[in-house]
Order: C-alpha cells, then sequence, then structure tokens
C-alpha cells in the first residue's frame, strides 16, 4: 500500500505564480510613515498577495489537482469496498469505507500542505524568495502567508472529497459537514506549519523528500486511518499518541459520531485507556500547529 505521491512544484516564475510586485507584497512608498496602523495594513496586503497566489495556482492547474484527489478516491472506492466485504463492521463497529473516510479526508489534505515546505526550499534554491524578502514586510508575515495559503488549498482540496460522505453512509448533514471541515482547516493548518519548520531547517528539496519518505508512512499507519489503534502492538500506541494526524482522524471521526451516533466507530487515541475529550484534541492540534508556526518563524527571521 503505497503513501501519497508528493510532486514537486513547477518553477515560481509562471502565471500562476507572480512576482512580488505582481502580487501586491510591494507597498506603496508612504507606508512607513502612516505609524502602526499603515504598517498593519501592510502585513496584511502581503499575507492576502501569497494567498492569492496559491489560489490562482489551485485554480490553474486543474488537471494536478484532480491527479492528487484521485489517489484517495481510489483507496476509498475500490480498496475501501473491497475489504468492506472481507472486514466485519463488528469488529470497527461501522462499515470499512465509512472507517476510511476520516483517513482518506487526512491523506487529501496532507498532500498540498506538506508541498508548502517544498515550494518554500524551490522558491528559495531559484531565488524568489530573496525577491519576496525585498518586500516593506517582516519574514514573519511571509511565512504566515505561505501557511495560511497552503491551509486554504489544502482545505478546499478536501472539502471536494467531502462530496462522496453519501457514498460511504453518511448524511449530508450541514452541520456534520461543518464539523469536518472545521477539522480538516485545523489539521490543514498543523501539517503546513508542521511542513515549514521542515523546510526552513532544510536547504535541498531531495533532503525534503527523503524525509518525508521516511516519515509520512509510518505517521499514516499510525494516524488510526487505515485500521483502528487499538489492534497495533503495545509499543506503537505511545508513538501514536505522539503523532498529530492520529488526533486529526480521531477527531474528524468522533465528529461523525457526533452527528450520526450509529456511526460509531472503534476508538482510536487513548491516555491510560481513555479517550481524551474531543475539545483537548483539537486544542493539542491547534497548539502543536502554533508552535511550529513560531519555530519556523523564528529560523526564518535569520538573515540567510
Amino acid at each position: 500500500m503505497s503513501g501519497p505521491t508528493v510532486q514537486t512544484p513547477d518553477a515560481p516564475h509562471t502565471p500562476d505564480g507572480p512576482a512580488p510586485a505582481a502580487s501586491g507584497i510591494s507597498g506603496d512608498s508612504g507606508a512607513h510613515g502612516g505609524g502602526a496602523p499603515a504598517r498593519l495594513r501592510q502585513e496584511l496586503r502581503a499575507i492576502h498577495a501569497l494567498v492569492h497566489r496559491d489560489l490562482l495556482r489551485l485554480a490553474g492547474r486543474r488537471t494536478h489537482t484532480a491527479l492528487m484527489l484521485l489517489h484517495p478516491m481510489l483507496y476509498l472506492l475500490v480498496l475501501g469496498g473491497g475489504l468492506a466485504a472481507l472486514i466485519p463492521r463488528a469488529s470497527l463497529g461501522v462499515g470499512y469505507q465509512t472507517y476510511l473516510f476520516p483517513g482518506m479526508l487526512m491523506m487529501t489534505v496532507q498532500t498540498p500542505a506538506i508541498m508548502v515546505g517544498i515550494r518554500l526550499i524551490t522558491d528559495r534554491q531559484s531565488g524568489y524568495l530573496r525577491e519576496l524578502l525585498m518586500a516593506p514586510v517582516s519574514r514573519a508575515t511571509l511565512l504566515l502567508g505561505h501557511c495560511a495559503g497552503g491551509t486554504m488549498t489544502a482545505t478546499a482540496q478536501g472539502a471536494v472529497l467531502l462530496g462522496l460522505a453519501g457514498t460511504v453512509g453518511l448524511p449530508y448533514d450541514p452541520l456534520l459537514l461543518v464539523l469536518l471541515l472545521g477539522g480538516m482547516i485545523l489539521a490543514s493548518f498543523t501539517i503546513t506549519a508542521l511542513a515549514l519548520a521542515l523546510a526552513v531547517s532544510l536547504r535541498g528539496a531531495e533532503t525534503f523528500h527523503t524525509l518525508l519518505g521516511l516519515i509520512m508512512m509510518p505517521l499514516l499507519f499510525l494516524s488510526g486511518g487505515f485500521f483502528p489503534l487499538h489492534a497495533l502492538p503495545g509499543w506503537a500506541h505511545t508513538l501514536a499518541a505522539a503523532n498529530p494526524l492520529a488526533y486529526a482522524v480521531d477527531l474528524l471521526r468522533r465528529c461523525i459520531t457526533h452527528r450520526v451516533p450509529d456511526q460509531e466507530a472503534a476508538t482510536g487515541i487513548e491516555w491510560a485507556g481513555r479517550q481524551p475529550p474531543l475539545p483537548l484534541e483539537a486544542g493539542l492540534l491547534l497548539a502543536t500547529g502554533i508552535v511550529a508556526l513560531l519555530w519556523a518563524a523564528r529560523r526564518f527571521s535569520r538573515p540567510e
């Protein structure tokens, strides 16, 4: 079973990756003379420009986006459909496709979120990042813009997969969809922040790819997305308890149970035999993302 394919993005100076001046990052000459409000507007304009760049890239690369979505869809419909006939419902509490759905949502948002880190490295290697750093905004703002753009594009792709909820036996309940969307936003933010924290520490995209190959498959299999965590050996439970993806998958699965009580799946993360409260899981995910982003901003603020 292969993990999600992470592809190296195109060169930054393309129609869907405009130069800083075209993006609106470079401010007017009077931005520095207007005090704190003008400075804040300048920083927000920079974040907006970077998010806009990522959304333009997403809209302009429809074939690439469709291929990225095809992978989790095949897992869900083909692998999930095939194993559903072999895995008894009693062992999971729900049908296997329903059980697999939160894991596939996570796989969908994971790949575009990780690609933000790859783009940061390739932007540095191509010289595009140096041009961005000439803009009259802080480096932390630029990093926040990259994180916001990656979070939005990853969530947008995950939202497409929500359209398959009915095929796995879930109702198109508006509140359920909102809860799942909120969970994906939180997971996308955390994964993007972790990817940026790794990217600012590395110089080469090859090293980044190698590390991803080493850690992504273990993180996926220890997330509870494919099979219940209680089926793992005892030593793996400790690793799963430190896995952010496991909390994200469990959060999505428990959102489903909250709105559809008859779809209560096997338990995920446990501390001393008890599940942590749902708000605590969400808080841990958010805290992990914030800490990773702050650490990345500190590293990124150092002169090249």
